[in-house]
């Protein structure tokens, strides 16, 4: 869910600086303590207004606002575009729900490049949503590779997506056809189909492949859906795997 103290208090900063420039109140230490918080945030503060980096009081600021703009209207306009982009960006690009849960799973599992994979995909899905989706696709890719390396399965260095899953399913019992009851059997065959597309939205929206005038765009919804699917089948692979180490351990 969005973190609304943190949107309240990027909103309550805009509609502060709104009222000085145009002859309202305002309280310079609230002004300068929100301030404080907001540039000590790493999470936010690169995107954050530039000219609060320099305007630490409000006395500063209207120095700075006057020059600008002469008019109240400008300077309502300038202030309302200027927040605009991270309130966006505070409204959109908040966990979802299951990033902690999928996250710890993934540092369990205790492959480095496979949690730099992780990563970058909650790091582009909502700035870069062509990147997001090669980092979803490399997620499972990588975490395939790495427990048919772990179990001495061969395959081909070239293998696509669905190949790779194939192989790692089959290890792991998950393969539809190694299953005779029919809700198994749907269930894994979902799990597939959800690889397959990841593959495929890989290869049509990514930005793994050059692209002509009329190739697609993803939207930051597509990254979302790819990356939230990766780290779902991240966690059902990495914790299937972890329950047949035990048992090989217990033989």
């Amino acid at each position: 869910m969005m973190d609304s103290q943190l949107y309240d208090k990027v909103e309550s900063l805009q509609n502060m600086l709104v009222a000085f420039s145009t002859d309202g109140q305002a309280d310079d230490e609230e002004y300068k303590r929100i301030r404080r918080e907001l540039i000590s945030d790493t999470t936010i503060n690169s995107k954050l207004p530039q000219f609060l980096n320099t305007n630490r009081d409000l006395k500063q600021f209207w120095q700075y606002i006057k020059r600008q703009y002469s008019t109240y209207q400008q300077r309502r306009e300038f202030l309302w575009t200027t927040f605009a982009p991270i309130l966006k960006y505070i409204e959109e690009s908040n966990e979802s729900p299951g990033d902690a849960i999928v996250t710890q799973t993934i540092v369990d599992f205790n492959a480095e490049y496979v949690s730099k994979e992780w990563q970058k995909a909650l790091q582009r899905r909502f700035d870069d949503p062509e990147a997001a989706i090669t980092s979803s696709r490399s997620l499972i890719e990588s975490i395939c590779k790495h427990i048919l390396d772990e179990q001495a399965v061969s395959y081909d260095e070239k293998a696509d997506l669905p190949k790779l899953y194939k192989s790692a399913a089959e290890l792991l019992n998950l393969s539809p056809s190694q299953h005779t009851e029919p809700i198994f059997k749907q269930i894994l065959g979902g799990c597939q189909t959800v690889v397959e597309g990841l593959g495929s939205m890989r290869n049509k929206l990514s930005d793994s492949h050059g692209n002509g005038i009329t190739q697609p765009k993803p939207a930051s919804r597509h990254a979302k859906l790819a990356v939230n699917l990766a780290g779902s089948m991240a966690s059902f692979l990495i914790q299937t795997y972890a329950e047949k180490k035990k048992k090989q351990i217990s033989l």
